[in-house]
């Protein structure tokens, strides 16, 4: 696969975060890609930062952004992908760091009828806190460097670090949607379409993105595992407000339960 790449970026009020994301991904040895920030509402400092990097960035990149009015990820990321141009859309939060092989690996493991959720290792809250502070470039370390973290109890694990290059595991899971999230997930723009996108009645944090990829299923768009090829390295932060859980979760499952339900209710279309 040969055509441009979007990659949108999901961020809110974490300048920092969204710098050490900016760069890991202007750090890439694949660069026919472009950038669209979906901005959730955030504050002039962000918005200043957003229009730092446009001016330099060899990279194009692209804002999208809505009034602060709650978590609605799933609303800016539809806005996003309406302003992209590119054909494979992948996602990815602005809180994660990505290696320079990220868009090359997505790249290589992209292929049409099948969505690709990669994986991710979590940073303990006082290493993210030191490794932004002094701006790490985690996206340059070595393994090594990252076994010394590990042994520190700086990160969960390390073992999505490891590169396999086996094919047929891949396909494993043909219909499975757990820890399918969009912190790190590609998609064809195509599909995205077809199932009109995130379905923007689920207001508030929890499983817009499930909800994506189980309609992806429905639709007969296979899951490809990215896992052993895909990590991002996910910077710590607080919970975000959970009061919708229940109301999402409900929604989900009655998703889940029906087969029929592939297009979103209230989703990208209206963007386009």
């Amino acid at each position: 696969m040969n055509a441009l790449i979007s990659v949108v970026v999901t961020t809110y009020n974490w300048p920092l975060a969204l710098t050490a994301c900016l760069n890991s991904l202007l750090a890439q040895k694949d660069q026919q890609f472009e950038i669209i920030i979906a901005d959730d509402g955030s504050n002039t400092s962000t918005q200043h930062l957003i229009a730092d990097f446009i001016k330099t960035s060899p990279i194009p990149i692209l804002h999208a952004f809505h009034a602060d009015i709650g978590f609605r990820a799933g609303t800016i990321r539809n806005k996003a992908v309406a302003m992209s141009n590119g054909s494979y859309i992948v996602f990815l939060d602005g809180d994660c760091v990505v290696f320079p092989h990220f868009i090359s690996r997505h790249r290589r493991i992209s292929e049409q009828g099948h969505f690709v959720p990669g994986n991710r290792i979590l940073l303990s809250e006082s290493y993210t806190s030191l490794a932004l502070k002094h701006q790490i470039p985690l996206y340059q370390k070595s393994i090594s460097f990252f076994i010394q973290q590990r042994l520190k109890g700086h990160l969960n694990r390390i073992l999505p670090l490891v590169y396999l290059p086996f094919n047929n595991l891949r396909y494993q899971r043909p219909q499975n949607w757990q820890k399918a999230m969009t912190c790190n997930l590609g998609i064809w723009k195509q599909d995205f379409l077809s199932i009109n996108g995130f379905d923007e009645l689920f207001q508030g944090w929890g499983y817009e993105d499930s909800d994506l990829v189980i309609r992806l299923i429905h639709l007969g768009i296979k899951r490809k595992d990215g896992r052993f090829a895909l990590p991002v390295l996910h910077l710590w932060h607080t919970q975000n407000d959970r009061s919708q859980h229940d109301a999402n979760y409900n929604r989900l499952m009655e998703r889940l339960a029906d087969a029929t339900v592939i297009y979103a209710q209230l989703g990208v279309e209206q963007y386009l």
